[in-house]
């Protein structure tokens, strides 16, 4: 039930850790999310291919001066600077709408251990820890496996004598073994209904 709630709660937004109180962070947030993806079109590359071939031809002009020199340097050097906070804001809102869509269908899942879902706020000393005890049940289940998968293979190979010159796998006889008691059982409850 508080999974429920806490996940109705979540989607309608009511959730205080994700409410900013301060109005800033939500322009910027708009700003950033719009700037990245005019930033990421085709057109605003071929703008900037074109601003580089622009200031390659006016060169010449310029007799390729300190000055000229100047201008791309500085200007490529202040777009890089904001687009380094632009992009680390965008980033930030895609892992995190990440990790609530997967914490999402980690607590949605039956069976699943739900300290999974909030893993993002474990120290990097806790992630080892865990990160170690998963190792070690996969490592044990891929034993179990392997024992298994060498068992059945191992029963499958070995053929069992049951009559001179006359061999049956393993299989086989388990399966007549099985054919035997079921039809034993069925005799007896047929004979107990009959009583």
């Amino acid at each position: 039930m508080a999974h429920t709630t806490m996940t109705a709660s979540r989607r309608n937004g009511d959730d205080a850790s994700t409410t900013d109180p301060h109005p800033l962070a939500a322009h910027f947030a708009k700003f950033a999310q719009s700037t990245a993806q005019w930033t990421g079109h085709p057109a605003t590359f071929l703008s900037a291919v074109a601003i580089v071939i622009v200031w390659i031809v006016t060169g010449p002009l310029f007799g390729y001066s300190d000055t000229w020199q100047l201008v791309i340097n500085t200007g490529t050097t202040i777009v890089t600077f904001l687009m380094v906070f632009l992009i680390q804001n965008t980033q930030n809102r895609d892992m995190m709408s990440m990790q609530l869509k997967l914490s999402e269908l980690v607590l949605a899942m039956k069976g699943a251990e739900n300290k999974f879902a909030s893993i993002e706020d474990l120290s990097d000393d806790e992630l080892k820890k865990l990160h170690d005890e998963c190792r070690a049940r996969t490592e044990l289940t891929t034993a179990h496996i392997e024992k298994r998968r060498t068992a059945i293979s191992h029963d499958k190979a070995q053929p069992v004598k049951t009559q001179p010159g006359k061999t049956q796998s393993v299989k086989t006889q388990s399966t007549k073994a099985h054919v035997v008691k079921a039809a034993a059982a069925k005799r007896s409850a047929d004979s107990t209904k009959a009583s």
